[in-house]
């Protein structure tokens, strides 16, 4: 049963039942913004798991976010504050919380939707899930910035070593095996 439905559409909510049990379902809905979460998203989601956790239903969350949605209005809102209250919903929150990464949860976002620093009780992905700190395109700027200077400087292809290193991020670290084995992820 989907509550508040025309309300924040980047972000899923509401109840149902696992084997007779009802539950909360938090969701992103990438077909919205991408998944990203959002001032009203944030509060929509923290409302809803503080309703949860009033009268002991457990959440079950599907997390495919890549992160806060970017612009200068959503800074100005206060998305760092309002963002926040679900970050504060989820860690007080005493009921179970199960958390299953359906494709992407980076940054931010996975913190917020459930990680398992957060006092998540289960976190399972799917083989294909990716996370990781930020997507390959971003990270391999940063990381890879002395090397990209270099081969620039020596007149080498940049952008053909840029997507070199972002399939070595990719292959390397952007996977829920490397999450598993570090402890962000049980299954």
């Amino acid at each position: 049963l989907e509550i508040q439905e025309n309300y924040a559409e980047n972000i899923i909510i509401g109840f149902g039942r696992v084997e007779g049990r009802s539950v909360g379902i938090v969701a992103n809905q990438p077909m919205q913004f991408a998944g990203c979460l959002d001032i009203k998203a944030s509060e929509k989601a923290a409302r809803f798991v503080r309703t949860c956790d009033a009268f002991n239903i457990p959440i079950l969350e599907f997390v495919d976010v890549p992160g806060f949605l970017p612009g200068t209005n959503q800074e100005y809102e206060g998305i760092i504050r309002r963002g926040a209250k679900l970050l504060y919903a989820y860690c007080e929150a005493t009921v179970g919380k199960i958390t299953v990464i359906t494709r992407k949860s980076y940054g931010g976002g996975y913190c917020v939707m459930g990680g398992k620093e957060m006092g998540a009780d289960i976190v399972l992905a799917w083989p294909t899930a990716q996370i990781a700190v930020m997507g390959a395109s971003g990270a391999v700027g940063f990381i890879y910035r002395k090397e990209l200077k270099a081969a620039a400087k020596e007149g080498k292809d940049v952008q053909e070593l840029m997507k070199e290193y972002e399939a070595e991020y990719d292959r390397e670290l952007v996977n829920p095996y490397m999450a598993a084995e570090r402890g962000f992820v049980d299954a």
